[in-house]
């Protein structure tokens, strides 16, 4: 789950962030649902918490009841979103994920159980919330938002929460919401922050007036590289749902031209206010985005190797043939518990902690004289950050290589 990262200074000194930019200021917004039926003895008795709030009461619970609503992702962030909205009474949910549950997920994903590991997630999803709920409406597609489904799934919800861990998928999600005008809640995590905004097109800025640009999918660490506090999702999770319910409802303030900020460590939280940038063109076409989701899924399958990089079947055969060790040095940057779970036979650990501190002395000491230097982590994106690192002071003599798609390619493939 990747954070964008913001320049305070930079942030606090453009026009964009002006300090009065937020629309949701002035009170709440209309709400976003018409009231359903009236409700059932049942229902009555199940929301009865809700029912006596007075900004919520029985108009409020019906909107809930009559609001459709898609959840992308039934990872970290996805799996307190669909529980809460569950809970509270959803009418409908649709959740799309094409992961499938591992061991690592359980530490913070908390819809599934061990007897899941190996189910897709929406279907693990799917039969969690009507465990909690046998009455509720839940649709479970195992696929991945692409720019193919994209409008035809906004365009049928009412509201959208975001809850990926890509860039790729989060400005996918952003142009579809611009596009069809859908409401859009958006939240990241990464370590022990967490980041939570609202995007409603027509009524305040969006994901593009905050980060005009679309990353590299490289360009900061993911979960497994950089780690997250599990309780974290539960925090940040439960701000993006508690979002979706003042939008429905028409109450409170939403987040709307607002980030609000959360550190777990200190326990602070802060809010920057942020406006539309009127220099910004709209957005028209899923085009652009449709070229960053093609070359992020290129780099998932691990299919070509990048400028720099290669692959675990040219590894493998170049294992096979070297017969001196001199030959080829593979190098292992993750941390030491990850070697635990899995390493490629003969690799030398250099953690990559180590290997932006000291460069390529700390390699020269683990490996000796080479000529063939292969640096692989989890995905490649921590052994890409190494070699270039290492690219100013590598001896000439010696090649050196990035794994694509890291240990997880070599497992698939290899």
């Amino acid at each position: 789950m990747i954070a964008h990262t913001v320049n305070e200074r930079s942030v606090n000194d453009s026009p964009v962030f002006a300090p009065s930019a937020t629309p949701a200021a002035a009170g709440a917004l209309p709400p976003l649902v018409e009231p359903g039926p009236s409700l059932s003895r049942r229902e009555i008795d199940r929301y009865a918490r809700h029912l006596a709030l007075p900004d919520v009461g029985s108009l409020g619970q019906r909107r809930l009841r009559h609001a459709s609503v898609l959840v992308i992702g039934a990872g970290g962030l996805g799996a307190p979103i669909l529980h809460y909205l569950a809970a509270a009474g959803i009418g409908h949910l649709t959740v799309i994920d094409d992961d499938v549950v591992e061991a690592s997920n359980l530490q913070r994903q908390v819809l599934h159980r061990d007897e899941d590991i190996g189910r897709p997630k929406a279907e693990s999803a799917h039969d969690a919330l009507v465990r909690l709920d046998p009455t509720m409406s839940v649709s479970a597609l195992c696929e991945r938002l692409t720019p193919e489904n994209a409008i035809d799934l906004f365009t049928r919800h009412d509201l959208v929460l975001d809850g990926t861990d890509n860039f790729a998928t989060r400005y996918l999600s952003n142009d579809a919401a611009e596009l069809t005008g859908t409401p859009l809640v958006w939240g990241t995590i990464f370590r022990f922050a967490g980041q939570v905004s609202t995007f409603w097109p027509g009524r305040g800025p969006m994901l593009r007036d905050l980060f005009p640009d679309i990353p590299d999918a490289d360009s900061v660490p993911d979960c497994a590289a950089g780690g997250v506090l599990g309780v974290l999702c539960g925090t940040v999770g439960s701000a993006m749902a508690t979002e979706a319910v003042k939008l429905i409802c028409g109450i409170g303030s939403p987040l709307i031209g607002r980030l609000l900020r959360y550190d777990a460590l200190t326990s602070e939280s802060s809010t920057l206010r942020f406006a539309e940038d009127p220099g910004r063109e709209p957005v028209t076409s899923l085009a652009e985005v449709a070229a960053v989701c093609s070359a992020a899924s290129t780099r998932a399958d691990a299919a070509d190797a990048q400028p720099g990089e290669i692959t675990v079947t040219a590894l493998a055969a170049l294992l096979t043939r070297a017969t001196h060790i001199e030959e080829l040095a593979v190098v292992d940057v993750r941390e030491s518990w990850e070697r635990e779970l899995a390493a490629i036979p003969g690799s030398v650990h250099v953690p990559l902690e180590r290997v932006q501190s000291d460069g390529w002395s700390a390699v020269a000491r683990a490996c000796g004289p080479v000529e063939k230097v292969v640096l692989y982590c989890a995905s490649g994106v921590r052994s890409a950050r190494a070699c270039e690192r290492l690219a100013d002071d590598v001896p000439a003599a010696v090649a050196l290589h990035s794994l694509a798609g890291g240990i997880d390619a070599w497992n698939r493939e290899v």
